[in-house]
């Protein structure tokens, strides 16, 4: 693209375009070094109207916009900014900027999308977390929707061992959907980054979310998807990843569950099936070539180490690997040993079988391998 002089104000601007979205504005953008000539050459496309548009933006709008670009972490991340996502730009209709509260460094990580049900079953909450835990650990940033649910657990699993989750919103950046992700919402913008096309002061509208939704899966290596009912809107970002040419993952569940019937679809489409984390890992294991000279990545993974070597692990884990010894045992055997509670010897369970410490045995017991 031409150099940028364009301005905050002009990006503002353009994003509040009423009815001109990025496939509009796009290739007047790749044309145009300034706002003054963007319009010029408009008008040789009298079908975009595009200076009685113009009229329609409202001045004081754009005010508040600037003020919300004043604020702390707060930014806008043009189509020409040097921290634009590689990959967002490679889908057919990126968006024009980005406002992004917290690192946008961020946005140029290896990530995976992680999406599922608002609804979820209590497993679907431990895989989703588990997941996200063990990918973040290695290398991988954990992108989601902020959604209830399985977005919300994953990125809650990515934080819980330190590792970085971006997420993707569909109303602005001053608002947070569901108001009962405040504190998540919060948590994300200190170590991570959430992420919008929207201007600040959006509300959330049902249409934003299928918009949403493309950025979720246009930033991400890949797209892992826990629990979908078949009409779930996780389905569409999964259609928008096969679109983009992204890889899409799904962990299979009962057949008699609502919640496994998305899941089951896609597989039967051609999704990977994923039974451990290691196989999303080694699915994308080439595509991390791209990244390895890169500092932010290189930072990234060296904050959140490998998984896999026992002497990593933190005290806890550890307690519980000496607690069960080599022998096979029941949960609550490994609670009454171990003095954790059962929802903590769950949660630690999953994961150290997702990282190949300890193996299901016959009769519900697990026994330690590493």
């Amino acid at each position: 693209m031409p150099v940028n002089l364009f301005t905050p104000e002009d990006w503002f601007k353009l994003v509040r375009l009423p009815g001109l979205g990025p496939v509009s504005i796009l290739p007047l953008l790749k044309r145009s070094e300034n706002f003054d000539q963007l319009r010029r050459l408009a008008r040789d496309f009298p079908e975009l109207a595009f200076e009685n548009i113009l009229k329609q933006v409202d001045t004081k709008l754009i005010e508040n916009d600037l003020k919300w670009l004043e604020g702390e972490n707060c930014h806008l991340i043009s189509i020409h900014d040097q921290h634009y996502p590689d990959l967002l730009k490679e889908i057919n209709d990126p968006p024009l900027a980005l406002f992004v509260t917290g690192d946008p460094q961020l946005l140029n990580l290896p990530q995976l999308a992680i999406v599922g049900s608002r609804n979820p079953t209590r497993s679907g909450l431990t895989n989703a977390k588990a997941f996200a835990a063990f990918l973040a650990e290695n290398g991988l940033a954990i992108t989601s929707g902020l959604a209830a649910g399985i977005d919300a657990a994953a990125h809650q699993g990515a934080l819980t061992v330190k590792g970085r989750t971006l997420a993707v919103i569909g109303t602005g950046n001053d608002r947070v959907y569901p108001a009962a992700n405040r504190e998540l919402a919060r948590q994300i913008a200190e170590t991570g980054a959430i992420i919008s096309e929207f201007p600040p002061g959006t509300g959330p509208q049902a249409n934003h979310f299928p918009r949403r939704n493309r950025i979720i899966s246009g930033l991400s290596v890949g797209t892992l998807v826990i629990e979908a009912t078949l009409k779930s809107g996780s389905l569409i970002t999964a259609s928008r990843a096969l679109e983009q040419g992204r890889e899409v993952f799904a962990i299979p569940g009962s057949i008699h569950s609502p919640q496994s019937k998305g899941c089951h679809r896609l597989i039967r489409d051609g999704a990977r099936l994923v039974e451990t984390a290691e196989d999303i890992i080694q699915d994308l294991g080439s595509q991390f070539a791209r990244y390895q000279n890169a500092d932010i990545y290189e930072q990234n993974s060296s904050a959140t180490g490998m998984a896999g070597d026992a002497n990593e692990l933190d005290d806890d884990y550890l307690k519980l690997l000496s607690a069960m010894e080599w022998e096979p045992l029941t949960t609550d055997e490994i609670i009454h040993l171990s003095g954790f509670t059962a929802g903590e010897v769950s949660s630690m369970l999953l994961l150290l079988e997702l990282q190949g410490h300890v193996s299901s045995a016959p009769g519900g017991r697990f026994v330690r391998v590493l």
